[in-house]
């Protein structure tokens, strides 16, 4: 399997070769805890998501890549924002894709299922916001988290 290693705004970086839309879940439960992941390509904690496949909708993106990463079912709830930063971009090394940044992060209630893991999340776990501090975490997902944990009265759009 290959990694997945991100870069911000590094003069070292891979040139982006690729713009893939992507989506992003903050799935918050009735204890205020939100639903994270941790990674198996990079070891860090994220939120849900993945890819939005041609055929698909955002929101179906969103419902599909939750419910495979972390075996929970979502409604989705709204936007928190959007993310294209063109000085992140992510290297995929299993086939050298070089990603310009491009995720919709949006906001999702549980509905059901059990927490389970994937070939995607070594880890799944509903955790205390305040938890969320000491994990490790990319820089362009602690941004989103603390976007939604800001609790803006729009959405973000960078």
């Amino acid at each position: 399997m290959g990694r997945r290693i991100d870069y911000y705004d590094d003069p070292n970086a891979p040139k982006a070769n690729s713009l893939v839309p992507s989506v992003n879940v903050v799935v918050e439960n009735d204890k205020g805890e939100i639903l994270m992941i941790r990674r198996t390509d990079n070891g860090n904690w994220a939120l849900p998501g993945g890819a939005i496949d041609l055929g698909e909708s955002v929101t179906q993106a969103a419902m599909r890549e939750t419910k495979e990463e972390t075996g929970i079912d979502v409604e989705i709830t709204g936007l928190v924002g959007i993310y294209s930063d063109p000085k992140h971009v992510i290297h995929y090394t299993s086939n050298d894709e070089v990603r310009q940044e491009f995720s919709i992060v949006l906001t999702g209630n549980p509905l059901g299922g059990r927490l389970r893991q994937s070939s995607e999340s070594c880890e799944v776990h509903w955790v205390v916001s305040g938890d969320i501090a000491y994990l490790q975490v990319d820089r362009s997902m602690r941004l989103r988290i603390d976007h939604y944990l800001d609790d803006r009265i729009g959405p973000v759009v960078m």
